[in-house]
């Protein structure tokens, strides 16, 4: 196991070498930082976390890459992790409610491993840490549109 910081940031802290499902827990694991920023922080600390995760998610993916020769090693988590912070922006007031948690998640991932839209064009077409970070930013974007729904409609 790589001991760079790069790898450590891209892992999520080691996250990302598990064997199997290694983008689910990177996932998960975005929680945490979520629900402590939803406790202690607002809106506007969310997005700046987002914002400094990807730049730097960026350039950890890009050394992971460059060490690895693998355009989207499975190791890599950092992008999971932004997607999944973006997925509750437009929820920011319901994080109480732990549906709007289940159901952020499970949307994300979906949206993630279903690679539709711009998600499929940052994964197929774009070949570098830029692309590997993008189609998880697209996913959570499109996830938050719809999490925002199902929970004015729904919820």
């Amino acid at each position: 196991m790589k001991k760079t910081a790069a790898y450590i940031w891209a892992s999520w802290f080691g996250l990302g070498f598990a064997p199997k499902a290694s983008g689910t827990l990177g996932s998960l694991g975005a929680l945490p930082l979520v629900g402590l920023i939803a406790y202690c922080g607002n809106l506007s600390i969310l997005l700046a976390a987002a914002g400094v995760c990807f730049l730097s998610g960026v350039a950890a993916t890009a050394a992971v890459i460059r060490e690895s020769d693998n355009k989207d090693p499975s190791l890599v988590v950092i992008d999971e992790v932004v997607g999944q912070m973006l997925t509750f922006a437009l929820v920011w007031n319901n994080l109480a409610d732990w549906k709007i948690w289940a159901c952020g998640f499970i949307l994300f991932r979906f949206f993630d491993i279903c690679k539709m839209g711009p998600v499929k064009f940052f994964d197929r077409k774009v070949h570098n840490a830029w692309g590997v970070m993008l189609d998880d930013v697209f996913a959570g974007i499109i996830a938050a549109i719809v999490l925002y729904l199902i929970n004015l409609y729904i919820f």
